[in-house]
């Protein structure tokens, strides 16, 4: 089964802009995808339309074989943003079991028992079980993103959006999530389509690296790295980022994307 598919999305604003044009892409269940283009190529806009959060004028969208619309109603999928979106008011826990609760019995002690098992859960894959009763503004940026993204994993999806969630954070924290990301992959096995304006953090991260050109959004080349699973990225850290075959694969990307005309459908690893 694939987790995504999208066949020929179109999608036009009012006014006439164009933001998608006829764009196709697939990501495997289990696949980490980065989307990479210059700012406003419509990488934002496709996840959405992924997430079901907007609609394509033409084309179409599928999650695990359902289409989009369904998908998010049955929570096939979580989603983090750049901005970790935490309620001020409730504990770290109680942010990671906001997504059980909308969908649970909110009044039985069952229900409630098992979210906070969950939340436990959570909280020690991201590293933050020490944290589970402070409140959003007593942590970093980066701890925050942690909260955000053991909240997405709260109802055990398998794949993961992800918009820039890193993108406001300094490179020491930056890299430090990339590596949080991949060793939470390796755990749960967790499809991820990820938007990112860095080719290092998209080639770090990424099965393949999607190139979108400038507007109207299309795939203008694919590219596969080649450079083992998550689970040996995240033990490898500094010595991947130091390996030849990283720098060749982000030299690929970037040529990709500064190319004047459009590359092949795939690059040939």
């Amino acid at each position: 089964m694939t987790a995504v598919v999208v066949s020929g999305a179109r999608r036009v604003f009012d006014g006439g802009t164009v933001a998608l044009a006829d764009v196709d892409l697939t990501v495997g269940e289990g696949e980490l995808v980065s989307l990479i283009g210059p700012s406003g190529c419509g990488k934002s806009t496709l996840l959405r339309l992924i997430a079901d959060l907007d609609a394509p004028t033409s084309g179409s969208v599928s999650v695990f074989d359902k289409p989009a619309e369904r998908a998010r109603k049955d929570q096939d999928y979580g989603i983090a943003f750049q901005q970790a979106g935490l309620l001020p008011w409730r504990s770290v826990r109680a942010n990671v079991e906001l997504p059980m609760q909308l969908r649970g019995s909110r009044g039985s002690r069952a229900d409630r028992t098992t979210r906070a098992a969950r939340a436990t859960e959570l909280l020690a894959l991201v590293g933050l079980a020490d944290f589970a009763d402070h409140r959003p503004h007593q942590l970093s940026g980066g701890m925050q993103q942690r909260v955000a993204i053991a909240r997405a994993l709260a109802r055990s999806p398998r794949l993961l959006l992800m918009d820039e969630p890193f993108g406001a954070l300094d490179e020491m924290t930056r890299e430090r999530l990339q590596d949080e990301l991949l060793r939470v992959r390796a755990t749960t096995g967790a499809a991820v389509v990820f938007v990112t304006h860095s080719i290092a953090e998209a080639v770090y991260l990424s099965d393949r690296v999607v190139v979108m050109s400038p507007r109207p959004g299309r795939v203008v080349a694919t590219l596969d790295v080649p450079l083992g699973g998550p689970a040996e990225r995240a033990a490898r850290g500094i010595e991947l980022r130091e390996d030849p075959a990283y720098f060749e694969r982000v030299s690929a990307v970037r040529e990709a994307l500064h190319s004047g005309d459009p590359a092949p459908d795939r690059v040939p690893s």
